[in-house]
């Protein structure tokens, strides 16, 4: 079910296990004023949902939002089928299947300027045995001053199974907002991934929202600044 964080911006949450760990996952609903829908990492969206989501407007772009984040794009798209499919570069090979409109690096996308993103750049991530692209894109929506990230950054906690909270323990990512292990020692060009966290930290928002970990309400830009103090300039 929808619930509703700020002005013009919602989560609907499902469970998720990765790697065998129950890590949830979150869609982000943003409203434009032109009453349109943009749906940010869309989870399997059910009667009820659907019924909630027709009540606020129409759904206008389905986003990926990274290499990973697809599980629920053809299902969303079925069920919206005059909206816009937009992703990353090279989800288009990973899922030839998927009726891609639109690629953040090749297009240039407004949204009727009330959402502004950029890639995270050299942002990889270690799934044993190898290093994986992952093509994030973060988003910043200025009207509710929130921040919306994927798998840049996680925030695990007591409402978390204890399996993993001790999981998250060990990698680094339990009771505050930042990348595991897993996602530092696959970061490379250091010299890219500090620019484009610069880039990040430099929007003015006070609020983060992202898809595994429970939401950060208060001082989320310092947390997430002490989150890449490894690369802060």
């Amino acid at each position: 079910m929808l619930k509703q964080v700020d002005h013009c911006i919602w989560v609907a949450e499902q469970p998720l296990k990765f790697l065998g760990l129950e890590v949830g996952t979150r869609m982000t609903v943003i409203l434009q004023s032109d009453c349109s829908l943009l749906l940010i990492s869309p989870i399997k969206i059910n009667f009820a949902l659907k019924q909630q989501l027709s009540n606020l407007g129409t759904v206008k772009y389905i986003i990926a939002p990274n290499l990973f984040h697809h599980l629920y794009l053809e299902h969303s798209h079925q069920l919206y089928p005059q909206a816009k499919l937009i992703a990353p570069l090279g989800l288009e090979t990973k899922q030839p299947s998927l009726e891609i409109s639109l690629t953040f690096e090749r297009d240039v996308i407004n949204f009727n300027g009330e959402l502004e993103y950029i890639p995270f750049q050299g942002f990889q991530v270690f799934i044993p045995p190898k290093i994986a692209e992952v093509n994030e894109i973060v988003f910043f929506h200025p009207n509710s001053k929130t921040l919306i990230i994927t798998d840049s950054a996680f925030n695990f906690d007591c409402n978390f199974p204890f399996i993993t909270q001790f999981a998250t323990r060990i990698l680094g990512s339990n009771r505050s907002l930042k990348p595991s292990w897993l996602e530092k020692i696959a970061t490379r060009d250091k010299e890219i991934t500090r620019q484009a966290i610069d880039k990040i930290l430099a929007w003015d928002f006070q609020r983060v929202i992202m898809a595994h970990g429970n939401i950060v309400e208060e001082n989320a830009k310092e947390k997430l600044t002490a989150g890449y103090q490894w690369l802060v300039s």
